[in-house]
């Protein structure tokens, strides 16, 4: 990380779009029509992209401590949302994966979310999609990067 100062411009950019993704990401968890937590949600479509997982891998991919994933595993297989299966190489070890009614509920949601923000983007003058269509690129490339936590 640099030591030099950031420019205001930058920060103030930064703030802005801390603020706009902050409302969008709200307004999609809002369409979700689901009842699950953001961290649930998130914990949810991990496993369905890296799963089986153990709960340490999954606690360190969701960056949160091994007590809240326990915690957030215990509540998604209350709703069958997950299933936890004993490693067969360590049976102390547990993996968690996805139940079919867990891919359905993600699967679902997923399509709701981007079905209402599709809407949202139809609206817009088609020169705005295009900066929307740079921007995505753009967001695109700092989602990749391993923020320090």
């Amino acid at each position: 990380m640099s030591d030099m100062p950031i420019p205001d411009e930058t920060a103030e950019l930064a703030g802005r779009l801390r603020l706009a993704v902050t409302r969008l990401a709200r307004q999609l968890r809002q369409t979700a029509d689901s009842d699950l937590s953001p961290t649930q949600a998130s914990v949810l479509a991990t496993v369905s992209a890296s799963g089986p997982l153990a709960l340490g891998e999954l606690a360190e991919l969701e960056r949160v401590a091994s007590p809240t994933i326990t915690k957030v595993i215990a509540l998604l297989h209350e709703k069958g949302l997950v299933e936890k299966l004993t490693d067969p190489a360590d049976r102390r070890f547990v993996r968690v994966s996805l139940t079919p009614e867990g891919q359905a509920l993600l699967e679902r949601t997923r399509a709701r979310k981007t079905a209402w923000l599709a809407r949202q983007l139809q609206e817009l003058p088609p020169a705005e999609r295009e900066q929307l269509e740079a921007a995505t690129e753009v967001l695109e490339h700092l989602t990749r990067r391993r923020a320090a936590p």
